[in-house]
């Protein structure tokens, strides 16, 4: 399993061995993270017939790859919009659209890989504390797997997210209380009922997000972007990204390491605030009220090591408006690609850090679009949307008469 590599915790530093389940540090309660390889390159042959831990699998050295329970996670395309990089008066923007996974969210990356270290580590159950897309990935990698599957989420979730989750029958548990200490809890659930909870920043979930940086750099033919914008919410997908990007430098796969720029709703905006505040650790945001409900976390469990990284990255931390991710949304439909509201925020950031002259015009950016727009469609209440009607047998002279 790689019994050299150990779990370290991103405060305090202190190491826990890989092979016990640990999710947080037990000194200081922050969260853990695999140490960082440092030699390792992509396997060789077509990523047509490899899963994604196979590929990179000398990024994963603590994972039995041959016994991953994959669904065709990752490998999602990375989509160049011209039509918006001249909008914006950028050099190049490119989409990498995680919205073409199996249950149609980056969550499936990190949920393969805490499965695969479930399954290593002899766990028959698993589970996760969600109410959107977490809950969807882990239902449905829970089934492919044959484990007894948990899921918690908060009392009120509307019966459009419900469904999607029960569908691959897991014992779905609807939790009436603190949404923000139901995070914590489910761990120390899990530590008394034997249930391995991939959760949103947990270790291997981090791991699983690295592929997303491993992937952009293939497809750019490691030619590195100037900035990656990351929509951020408990902060686990934004630190694998970077995590994954330094990874492949350590390893002199690739020559730089791209800004990491963390973009967050104005309505629920913890790291933005603390970032911006100079302040060392952030701070709970009080009656959080934000369209981009899969970014609302008022206190991110990740967020003080999120806000170390940016820092060290030299990449920064911007917060948009409801208005300006609408209308990012509608920009994003008309190159083709149907974001939930937190997928638009990334577009909405670059159009904001370009008026401000934060982003240059002659860099490159890359905005991850982090889940499908049909995770929410009642955002599309937000839009202006048209939809005619006519009788068949006046349709032609419908068309000719009006367009």
């Amino acid at each position: 399993m790689g019994r050299d590599i150990k779990f370290y915790c991103t405060g305090c530093g202190k190491s826990y061995r890989i092979d016990l389940l640990r999710h947080r540090c037990g000194a200081c309660n922050e969260p853990l993270e695999v140490e960082e390889i440092k030699q390792g390159k992509i396997r060789e042959g077509s990523a047509i017939n490899q899963s994604m831990l196979e590929r990179y699998a000398d990024f994963f050295p603590f994972l039995d790859i041959e016994q991953n329970n994959s669904l065709g996670e990752g490998f999602t395309p990375i989509v160049e919009s011209k039509k918006l990089a001249k909008d914006l008066c950028i050099q190049k923007l490119y989409f990498k659209n995680e919205s073409q996974n199996p249950t149609w969210s980056f969550k499936d990356r990190g949920t393969a890989a805490g499965v695969a270290h479930a399954l290593q580590l002899g766990y028959k159950r698993i589970g996760t504390a969600s109410t959107g897309n977490m809950a969807t990935s882990v239902a449905a990698y829970g089934a492919k797997a044959n484990l007894e599957t948990f899921i918690f989420v908060s009392k009120g979730i509307a019966v459009e997210k419900l469904k999607p989750i029960a569908i691959y029958h897991p014992h779905l548990i609807k939790v009436e209380g603190d949404y923000g200490n139901l995070y914590f809890e489910s761990l120390r659930i899990g530590e008394e009922n034997e249930i391995y909870f991939i959760n949103s920043d947990v270790p291997l979930r981090v791991e699983g997000s690295k592929t997303v940086a491993f992937e952009i750099c293939e497809q750019l033919n490691f030619r590195m972007p100037d900035y990656v914008i990351v929509p951020t919410s408990a902060g686990g997908n934004i630190r694998g990204i970077e995590k994954g990007f330094r990874e492949f430098f350590t390893c002199g796969l690739i020559d730089e390491i791209p800004k990491i720029l963390c973009a967050q709703a104005s309505g629920c905006s913890p790291i933005f605030n603390a970032y911006h505040k100079r302040a060392e650790k952030i701070s709970r945001v009080e009656n959080p009220n934000t369209i981009a409900h899969a970014i609302e976390n008022p206190y991110p469990p990740s967020g003080n090591r999120v806000l170390k990284m940016i820092r060290e990255n030299k990449g920064t931390a911007v917060a948009v408006s409801d208005e300006e991710i609408i209308k990012a949304q509608a920009m994003l439909a008309e190159e083709g690609i149907f974001g939930q509201p937190a997928s638009a925020v990334p577009l909405a950031a670059a159009k904001k850090l370009r008026e401000e002259n934060y982003i240059k015009a002659d860099e490159t950016v890359v905005c991850v679009v982090t889940g499908s727009g049909l995770k929410y469609t009642a955002a599309l209440e937000r839009h202006q949307l048209d939809v005619k009607e006519c009788n068949l047998e006046e349709l032609s002279s419908f068309i000719k008469d009006r367009f």
